[in-house]
Parts: structure tokens; C-alpha cells; sequence
């Protein structure tokens, strides 16, 4: 299993960014995925996560500015994200799990993990 972020770049509050997950190794559209964040001397938050059957899981704090999809033919997960504010600054990590991983946002419950993309608001 690979995971393979990007997208992650310096962008003003207000601003928007894609990022992207490529996988590789496994049955994509098998798998729960999950973008989950880390900022720094903080630990690792579930930001939003889509399963198998295609649902769509998001924090509170980011619900209506963010947005998660997948395209199985490409094996990429992506992230959208609009409105970006400071508090968004973090790594961001692509993670998955071959079990369905219950809650969304429990971070544990994903066993392959991306090496991240940082996304700095300011």
C-alpha cells in the first residue's frame, strides 16, 4: 500500500487549495479513506473521510468550506478546500484502511498512512 500526497502549498485566508492522494498497492474503492490533519504541539485530527459505499464524513469545523471525493479510475482521493483560515495550517495526511473504520475520525483506525502535504494559511 502507497500513499502519496500533494497539493499542499502558502495560501491567503480566503483562499482555496486541492489536495490530492494518489494510491497505489490496493483496491481503491475497497477501502474507507480519511484526510486527517496535524498542526503543530497538537495531535493528528480527523478532517473529513469517505468510505466504501461513497459516504462522506467531516469535522465540524470544516463542514461547508470543505470537501472530500475520490475517483476510483485514477485511485486519487482528493480534498478541496475553500476559505481557508489560519486554524487550517497543518500537515495533511491521506490514510486508509481495508476494515471499515468506526468513528470516521477515529485516527487509530487507519493502518496505511501517507507521508503528508503541508498547507499554511496566512
Amino acid at each position: 500500500v502507497q500513499l502519496v500526497e500533494s497539493g499542499g502549498s502558502l495560501v491567503q485566508p480566503g483562499g482555496s487549495l486541492r489536495l490530492s492522494c494518489a494510491a497505489s498497492g490496493f483496491t481503491f474503492s475497497d477501502h474507507d479513506m480519511s484526510w486527517v490533519r496535524q498542526a503543530p504541539g497538537k495531535e493528528r485530527e480527523g478532517v473529513a473521510a469517505i468510505d466504501s459505499d461513497g459516504s462522506t464524513s467531516y469535522a465540524d469545523s470544516v463542514k461547508g468550506r470543505f470537501t472530500i471525493s475520490q475517483d476510483n479510475a485514477k485511485n486519487t482521493l482528493y480534498l478541496h478546500m475553500n476559505n481557508l483560515k489560519p486554524e487550517d495550517t497543518a500537515m495533511y495526511y491521506c490514510a486508509a484502511d481495508a476494515k471499515a473504520v468506526a468513528p470516521w475520525d477515529w485516527i487509530g483506525g487507519y493502518t496505511s498512512w501517507g507521508q503528508g502535504t503541508q498547507v499554511t494559511v496566512s
